[in-house]
Order: structure tokens, then C-alpha cells, then sequence
């Protein structure tokens, strides 16, 4: 404050949030921006900068702040361009900042995003390729990270066959509390996802801002009733907690678990923890669950993404095919074939 007085910048300035200092000079950031890019550059600004990161103060902005802030970005699944718009008026609005002797450096300027980027849209075109091939393989991969985690805490496999049986993303799963799950109907209804936020984690609705219920499967009943009779008898206590009772992350489970150690030694190198719930939509899928209903258990936006999901091979054609000739010939007004 002192420096910043010295050098005569308004304490008040000094102390903005990014909205706040982004609202005051915009113009200024985007001096020199033709016209029609500035639409998507605004757009950029006011519905995914400010909703993510407007609140902290400029000088409190970090490179981890941003990178955390463009990863979420990513799973929110926005397009390439949409997210270079948006990182671009952040870096010109930073870059303001800097001029103005705020900060000495640009935080917003941030690389490998892109690479994570094309990761996502791998797994949007063939999720299929990326799951677990049966029961038996997520069973022997959840054993096999218990194994490896500190005192072999059992809580870890009961995340991953969870998220794998219920194809819930692990922020779900650490979402869940007690009140959520139905053990006469066997249901669980998705109200909430626990997620990495600037200052630490925080809960907050789902993905597609919509509750949605799932089924517990059998494999997973007495699972659940164990999960539920650790608990402190309390409807909002959650189902899994880390070993010291905190909650659990992707990124706990990966670090606690050894996860790519461990999936590398089974042979299964390719596996990250999202790769569950892909696990569990392929094998929706594969049982014969219709696609509107697939689209509803998965919480999809767009039935496009469910239809990923479904297995499509030159048999299946075939089999369609000779569906359609059996109904055909049932029919009394249908085609008869000719003995020949």
C-alpha cells in the first residue's frame, strides 16, 4: 500500500476486486479492438471472468487462481474459441493492471491449457474407448488402490466403485450426503458437486445446474448401507470422506491412491479418474438403456454427447437389418419371399 501510494495510485484502486477494476477500465483494456471482436470479448468478461474470479481483489489474482478458473472453463465444456475469448480479456484487463502499477506481472497468462483442451474433446468423440472393460477389471483397480494408499484406507475403493456403478463425476460422489440416497427405491438424487474454487473447495450445484436421479445398482447395496451406518446418523453427513473425515477431489484421490502408479501397473494407462463415469455410461449403454433415459441418468445437455455412448459396429447394422425383414414379413401386407 505504501509502494502504491508512493508511486501515486489511488489506495481505493489498489484494493479494487477484478470486477470491480475490470467494469471501471474496460475501455481502456480493450483500446485498439475492432468492434466485432469486442462482443465476444464482453460476453466472455461478464459470463465467465466475473461469475469466476471477480471477487478477489487484482493484486490477489494468481497464475493458479486463473489456471483453476480455465480448467472449469474446460469441463463446462465451452468451445476453443469461447475460451480464448475469454482468457484474452482477461489477459488485456490484467495487462491495464500492470500499467497501472497494481501488480508487476500478468497472471492471466497461462499455457498448456490448449493440450488439456484436446484432451476433452478426445473423450467427448469416443468415450467408450476410455472405460474400464468389465466388473471384474473395476474391481481389481479399486483393490488395488486401497492397496496402495497410506494404512489402505477402504474408503478410496468405495469412491471408485461408486462413481464407476452410479457414471457420477468424483465431485458428485463427494457431494453426496446421506438425505440424497433412497434405500427403499434404491436412488440417488444429485443435487450438488464438491469442486476446487479460488480460497479452497466449496459445494455447489451440478454441472448442468439440474438435479437428476441415478440407480444403486445391487453390486452397490450393501456398499451403501455400510457408507451410511459409518456416518454420525445426520441427513447431511456426506457418504465418503478422506480418511481424516476432509473432503475428497479428483486430485486427493489421485495423490492418495498413487492412481498412476497403480493404473500403469494394470495396464490401464490411459485411465484418469472421470474415466468412471465414462465407465458406467458404457456399460448403461452396452445393457440396453434407452438413449433418452442414458441422457437423464448422465445429466447431458445435449443428446449428441449421450449418443457417443452407444456401441455401433457393422454387426449391429447387420442385426438392424435383419430386425426390420423379420417385422416386415409378420405384417399380412408386407413382402413375401419367393421360394425358388
Amino acid at each position: 500500500m505504501q509502494r502504491a501510494a508512493s508511486a501515486g495510485i489511488d489506495p481505493l484502486t489498489v484494493n479494487m476486486s477484478l470486477g470491480e477494476y475490470g467494469d471501471a477500465n474496460m475501455t481502456l483494456a480493450l483500446r485498439g479492438i475492432e468492434m466485432k471482436t469486442t462482443d465476444p470479448y464482453l460476453a466472455g468478461w461478464r459470463k465467465r471472468v466475473v461469475p469466476t474470479l471477480g471477487h478477489i481483489p487484482v493484486r490477489m489474482i494468481t497464475n493458479g487462481a486463473v489456471d483453476r478458473a480455465v480448467h472449469g472453463w474446460i469441463a463446462d465444456e465451452h468451445s476453443l474459441s469461447t475460451i480464448k475469448n475469454t482468457l484474452a480479456v482477461l489477459v488485456r484487463v490484467m495487462e491495464q493492471a500492470v500499467r497501472d502499477g497494481i501488480i508487476d506481472i500478468n497472471p492471466a497468462r497461462v499455457t498448456g491449457w490448449q493440450h488439456e483442451f484436446r484432451q476433452a474433446e478426445d473423450e467427448l468423440d469416443d468415450p467408450r474407448s476410455l472405460a474400464l472393460p468389465d466388473w471384474k477389471s473395476l474391481k481389481r483397480l479399486a483393490d488395488a488402490l486401497v492397496a496402495r494408499s497410506s494404512n489402505e484406507y477402504a474408503g478410496w475403493g468405495d469412491v471408485v466403485l461408486f462413481a464407476a456403478c452410479t457414471a457420477a463425476r468424483i465431485g458428485e460422489v463427494s457431494g453426496c450426503r446421506v438425505k440424497d440416497l433412497d434405500t427403499t427405491e434404491w436412488k440417488w438424487k444429485i443435487r450438488r458437486q464438491t469442486t476446487t474454487a479460488p480460497g479452497g473447495l466449496v459445494d455447489k450445484g451440478t454441472k448442468g445446474k439440474r438435479a437428476r436421479t441415478v440407480p444403486l445398482i445391487e453390486e452397490i447395496h450393501e456398499l451403501v448401507s455400510r457408507r451410511i451406518a459409518a456416518t454420525d446418523g445426520s441427513p447431511d453427513s456426506r457418504l465418503f470422506t478422506g480418511p481424516r473425515g476432509g473432503r475428497i477431489t479428483t486430485a486427493v484421490l489421485r495423490d492418495a491412491t498413487h492412481w498412476d502408479e497403480v493404473v500403469n501397473k494394470l495396464g490401464f494407462e490411459h485411465l484418469r479418474r472421470h474415466d468412471l463415469r465414462h465407465t458406467g455410461l458404457t456399460w448403461l449403454a452396452d445393457a440396453g438403456v434407452k438413449v433418452h433415459d442414458l441422457r437423464k441418468i448422465a445429466g447431458h445437455a445435449s443428446l449428441t454427447t449421450t449418443q457417443r455412448y452407444l456401441h455401433s459396429n457393422e454387426q449391429s447394422v447387420t442385426d438392424a437389418g435383419a430386425l426390420l425383414s423379420k417385422h416386415l414379413r409378420r405384417s399380412p401386407s408386407g413382402p413375401q419371399l419367393r421360394a425358388v
